[in-house]
C-alpha cells in the first residue's frame, strides 16, 4: 500500500504486510530491581517539571520508600543540583553507580559524568536518547520503589525512547496557568494516551502567590484554566504549587530534601496509592451525622474512605472512645490513612498528624460524601489557610473571638 505509515498498531487493514505490534521495552540493569517507574513531562519549558519530580521523589522517601531519579533531560540536566550532589557517578564492570543524596536517594544524571557541570551537550537525538537508554541498562539502581524520570520538555526523541524501553506505570504532566498551556498539556496527554500509557494527573506550578502581609492570594499569571483543561483531556487535577520563595530557595540551594511543604503530598499519595496496586488511598473525615464535624479536637468519629481507581469504593465509620486530641494522629496513623478532611484544626494537630505522613485539608464544611468527591476530582476541598491557633496561644483565640471562620470554638 503507498499511504502505508508502516504502524500497524493504528492500523485497521489486513493485508500481507501486517505485523503485530512490537514491544521495545528493555530490561533494566541485572542488578537493579525497580517496583514502579514514574515518568513527569511537560509539553514546554520553564514550568517547573524538575522541581516537581525532586519534590515528589523527596516525599516519598521520607514516607521510608527506596526512591532514585532517572534524569532524561540530557541537554538541560538539574536534578543534581536540586539536590546539592556536585560528585561525579562511579563505575566498574558491572555497570554505573548512580550518586546517592543526603537521604538516600539514587541519582543518576549526565552532569554526574561530565567533567565540568556548565559543559553544553551538542548532540543529536539519536545519541541523546541512546544515552537515556542506557540509564536505564548500564545503571545499577539496585533496590527501588519507585524510580523518577524526570523527562525534558516537548514530544520528541526522549520521551518517545522513554515510554518504549522503560515499564513506565503513570505519568504526572506539569503546567502552568498560561492560556497556551492548555494547547501545549493537550499535546502531551495524548502522546501519552498514544503510548497506552495512565496518566496520573496535572500539577500545576507558579498557581498562585500568597501574600505574606496580607495573607491574600494573587494569580500572577490570571486565573488559571486548569479544571477546564483535564476536563477536556479526561484526566484529574492532583496539586497547584505556589509561588514560594522558600521552596524556590531551597531547590536552587540544593537542599530540596529539606523543604516539608505539603504542596504535593496529595500527588504522592495518588502514586502510593494508585501503583501499590491492593494499598488504596485512605481518607478520613471528622464526621457527625454525615456532616463534616467542625471540632477536630472533640470529634467522636471518623468516616474513613477508601479510594481505588478515583472512586470511593468503601466507607466506615471508626470510634475514638474518647480518645483526646493529642492521640487522634496516633489513632489515624495505625489506620495507615493518608489523607484528613475536617473542619476547624490547631497547628500542634496539623503537625503532628503531618509527622505522620498524613495530609490534612481543613476548613471544609457540608456533607461528608460530597467532600471527598470533590476532594478526589479536583484535588482540593475546604480552605487551606483555615486553621485554629487556640492552643499555639494561650488563651488567645487568633481565628476571632466571636467570627470564627474555622467553625466555631475549635479544640485541635
Amino acid at each position: 500500500m503507498s499511504d502505508c505509515s508502516n504502524n500497524c498498531s493504528s492500523c485497521g487493514e489486513s493485508c500481507g504486510e501486517r505485523r503485530e505490534p512490537q514491544d521495545f521495552h528493555e530490561p533494566c540493569h541485572e542488578l537493579s530491581h525497580i517496583k514502579h517507574v514514574v515518568a513527569v513531562m511537560s509539553g514546554k519549558g520553564g514550568v517547573g517539571k524538575s522541581l516537581v519530580t525532586a519534590s515528589l521523589a523527596a516525599s516519598l522517601q521520607r514516607k521510608g520508600y527506596s526512591v532514585g531519579i532517572l534524569d532524561a533531560d540530557i541537554t538541560g540536566p538539574s536534578i543534581p543540583k536540586a539536590f546539592g550532589i556536585h560528585e561525579k557517578a562511579t563505575g566498574s564492570e558491572l555497570g554505573i553507580y548512580p550518586v546517592s543524596t543526603r537521604t538516600g536517594i539514587q541519582i543518576m544524571s549526565l552532569n554526574l559524568l561530565t567533567a565540568r557541570e556548565t559543559d553544553p551537550v551538542i548532540w543529536r537525538g539519536p545519541v541523546i536518547a541512546g544515552t537515556v537508554k542506557q540509564f536505564w541498562t548500564d545503571v545499577i539502581w539496585g533496590d527501588v520503589d519507585y524510580l523518577f524520570v524526570d523527562m525534558p520538555p516537548g514530544t520528541g526523541d526522549v520521551p518517545l525512547t522513554v515510554f518504549q524501553t522503560l515499564p513506565v506505570d503513570g505519568i504526572v504532566v506539569v503546567t502552568s496557568p498560561q492560556d497556551l498551556v492548555s494547547m501545549i498539556v493537550t499535546k502531551a496527554v495524548k502522546m501519552a494516551q498514544m503510548m497506552n500509557i495512565p496518566i496520573l494527573g496535572l500539577v500545576e506550578n507558579y498557581s498562585y502567590f500568597k501574600c505574606p502581609d496580607c495573607g491574600g492570594m494573587h494569580r500572577i499569571f490570571g486565573e488559571s484554566h486548569l479544571e477546564e483543561t483535564a476536563r477536556e483531556n479526561g484526566v484529574a487535577v492532583l496539586d497547584r504549587i505556589p509561588m514560594d520563595p522558600v521552596l524556590a530557595a531551597a531547590c536552587d540551594g540544593g537542599k530540596i530534601e529539606d523543604f516539608t511543604g505539603n504542596y504535593l503530598d496529595h500527588t504522592a499519595g495518588i502514586i502510593e496509592g494508585q501503583l501499590k496496586g491492593a494499598e488504596e488511598l485512605l481518607i478520613a473525615v471528622t464526621t457527625q451525622g454525615g456532616q463534616i464535624f467542625q471540632h477536630f479536637g472533640h470529634s467522636e468519629e471518623f468516616t474513613l474512605y477508601t479510594i481505588r481507581n478515583g472512586e470511593i469504593a468503601e466507607k466506615r465509620t471508626l470510634g475514638t472512645n474518647g480518645t483526646g486530641h493529642s492521640a487522634l494522629a496516633v489513632l489515624l496513623s495505625e489506620q495507615r490513612v493518608n489523607a484528613l478532611i475536617c473542619g476547624g484544626i490547631g497547628g500542634g494537630a496539623i503537625n503532628a498528624l503531618g509527622e505522620r505522613g498524613i495530609l490534612v485539608l481543613p476548613g471544609a464544611q457540608g456533607d461528608a460524601d460530597a467532600a471527598v468527591t470533590q476532594y478526589i476530582t479536583t484535588g482540593e476541598v475546604g480552605d487551606p489557610n483555615a486553621r485554629c491557633d487556640h492552643h499555639d496561644h494561650g488563651e488567645g483565640h487568633a481565628c476571632g473571638e466571636h467570627d470564627h471562620s474555622c467553625g466555631g470554638h475549635c479544640h485541635g
